[in-house]
């Protein structure tokens, strides 16, 4: 009797499901999220598998030399009876590599992804991709010169990666420096790199090298920072045209608030944007030397403001906010010719917030040069232009309180202290000595008509 009912109960069960998801089988649609190239000893990519009568299980094979390992990574957490309708999507994390496949050697691989459908005929799809598999850990060589370096200042390492290695560079605390070919050194590498101005002078500096899989190798080298004391004032919004520079940035009065709030807004969140757009342009910089010898100042131009002056700004004699000014503010005649501080490709012609005109040139390797609140431009985006070329005229666009040029080399996306790009002396001693290149410096690229002089007394300050 009860195995009568029991047929019974199943029979009516089965007059409950429609005819088709008993004979039918659905594709399963598999999406490898940031599919690997390379795998190492633990590889991680995301597998998606999506089909409307759910999955029952996942298996993932690498196979190599002829043989293959399978891992079942996924199943039905029940495996019904009957397939499901409209079942969502299965979302599984794999680890590749010799953790959970120990034959594994370095060499090529391929590996193969196999969903099997939650239904009757249980279909199985699968997808392949080749990979390489790279498990030796890369190895790297310092150089063995002494490297000088300054707070906000700027230097140059080589070093020889080997092994299995993909990037290479300079670290500095948490900032990675990209590296290049050592011209006429086959095997070894450079990297130009940048300590920050606001790091402390016991962060660390290494070169690096590491793989596709994650695996890094560092060694340090000699070095010692010069710690710098930057200059610091206090500013009252009082003494400035608030309504001018304000009205000018933010011509559709779209940021809220009264006059104060709005030019705080722009001193702070918009110059992080802007000084975030500056930093994204290393990544159009050309992977050649575009300039030649010392760079060249603004002439005869008196510094307003010098590179890492901390300012305090106040209204009503409270604190509103505190900024570091990363350039030179260098003011000469109103509407003074401005001159490309040396050869180079121009990257950057448009308006930008803070910066208001403003010009980029792109000297190679991730050296660059800016040059804000132009009254006009004499370039555009994509002109080649030569050292001491006039690009424009200052101005006091952006957030300017009157007519200079604000001016800032940056390296790889860190802005730097220009003082040492000027000096024909430390660009021979400090970056030309260490290349087999033609980039002739000396005394001659010093400039005709001097440096630019400190601020003198009772000058109107640029903001």
């Amino acid at each position: 009797m009860r195995v009568i009912l029991a047929v019974l109960v199943l029979v009516l069960a089965l007059a409950a499901v429609p005819i088709y998801l008993m004979v039918s089988s659905t594709e399963t649609v598999l999406k490898l999220v940031d599919q690997p190239k390379v795998i190492g000893t633990k590889t991680p990519f995301k597998v998606r598998a999506e089909n409307s009568h759910g999955v029952r299980w996942m298996t993932v094979s690498v196979a190599q030399d002829g043989k293959s390992s399978d891992t079942r990574v996924a199943q039905a957490k029940v495996q019904q009876l009957f397939p499901e309708r409209g079942a969502k999507p299965v979302e599984v994390v794999v680890n590749l590599g010799r953790e959970s496949t120990p034959s594994l050697h370095d060499g090529k691989a391929k590996v193969t992804v196999s969903a099997v459908s939650n239904d009757f005929m249980g279909k199985t799809t699968s997808v392949s991709f080749d990979v390489d598999v790279m498990t030796a850990p890369p190895r790297v060589t310092a150089d063995g010169v002494q490297h000088y370096i300054n707070l906000g200042g700027s230097e140059m390492a080589t070093f020889t990666p080997s092994g299995a290695w993909k990037e290479a560079g300079v670290q500095v605390g948490d900032r990675k420096f990209r590296s290049f070919p050592l011209p006429g050194h086959p095997g070894q590498y450079f990297s130009l790199f940048a300590f920050g101005w606001n790091l402390p002078t016991d962060t660390p500096v290494s070169v690096f090298a590491g793989n596709p899989t994650g695996a890094v190798a560092k060694t340090g080298f000699w070095y010692k920072v010069f710690p710098k004391k930057f200059r610091q004032s206090t500013i009252p919004l009082e003494s400035m045209n608030l309504q001018r520079l304000v009205s000018q940035i933010d011509t559709e009065n779209k940021i809220p608030g009264d006059l104060v709030q709005r030019f705080v807004y722009i001193n702070n969140e918009m110059r992080k944007q802007n000084n975030q757009k500056l930093a994204d342009l290393r990544f159009e910089s050309e992977n050649k030397f575009l300039w030649n010898g010392a760079f060249l100042p603004m002439v005869d131009s008196t510094v307003e403001s010098r590179f890492a002056d901390d300012r305090t700004y106040t209204w009503q004699g409270k604190k509103v906010d505190e900024q570091t000014h990363l350039g030179f503010d260098l003011a000469k005649l109103a509407h003074s010719p401005i001159p490309a501080s040396n050869d180079g490709k121009v990257v950057l012609a448009e308006n930008l917030g803070i910066y208001g005109n403003c010009v980029v040139i792109d000297h190679g390797f991730g050296l660059m040069t800016i040059y804000g609140h132009m009254s006009e431009f004499a370039v555009k985006k994509g002109d080649m232009v030569k050292k001491a070329q006039v690009i424009g005229k200052t101005g006091f666009t952006g957030l300017a309180g009157g007519d200079h040029l604000h001016f800032s080399m940056m390296l790889d996306g860190v802005q730097v202290n220009a003082v040492e790009w000027w000096d024909p002396h430390w660009v021979k001693d400090r970056i030309l000595s260490k290349m087999d290149v033609d980039l002739k410096t000396d005394d001659a690229d010093a400039p005709k008509g001097g440096y630019p002089t400190p601020k003198k007394k009772g000058r109107k300050k640029k903001r």
